[in-house]
């Protein structure tokens, strides 16, 4: 397999989206259609939460498992080149997720994380995880196949 250049890379790193993936898509179009209203990337919150359901004081992250490290999923790999750069990277986004969280959790908004691989697996069902807790009361939800439970963070 060659290996590309750091320019090549670079770009090819550069084109991945960060807004409309298709996991984000897929999670709005099933909760839009069972009748959820939401607002999209809301940048007056820190993070700028994918989704912002403000009838239900609730924001929805929905994380990719590579850049957001996803524990346990098969989807969490490290590029072998350039490996100390990936992983201050990633010890970055881990860093600024939580310092987002503990933010969003003291102006009291309920947060879930989504993860991708939950909706690589089941579209639907990860749907309806969301749903429940949106009907609940629970501050904290991470919908994953490995933690396919709400939890606490």
């Amino acid at each position: 397999m060659r290996v590309p250049t750091t320019p090549q890379r670079s770009r090819m790193m550069s084109s991945i989206r960060g807004k409309n993936t298709w996991p984000e898509r897929t999670l709005r179009a099933i909760l839009f259609s069972r009748g959820f209203r939401y607002r999209l990337n809301f940048r007056k919150l820190p993070g700028s939460p994918d989704m912002m359901l403000p009838k239900y004081r609730a924001l929805v992250f929905v994380h990719g498992c590579f850049w957001h490290r996803h524990d346990g999923c098969r989807y969490t790999a490290t590029p072998r080149t350039n490996s100390n750069f990936w992983r201050q990277k990633f010890q970055g986004n881990i860093e600024r997720d939580r310092r987002h969280m503990d933010a969003l959790k003291a102006l009291n908004w309920r947060v879930a994380i989504v993860w991708e691989c939950a909706l690589k697996h089941s579209p639907v069902e990860t749907a309806c995880m969301v749903e429940e807790w949106l009907h609940g009361n629970a501050p904290v939800s991470v919908v994953g196949q490995s933690t396919s439970a709400s939890s606490d963070i």
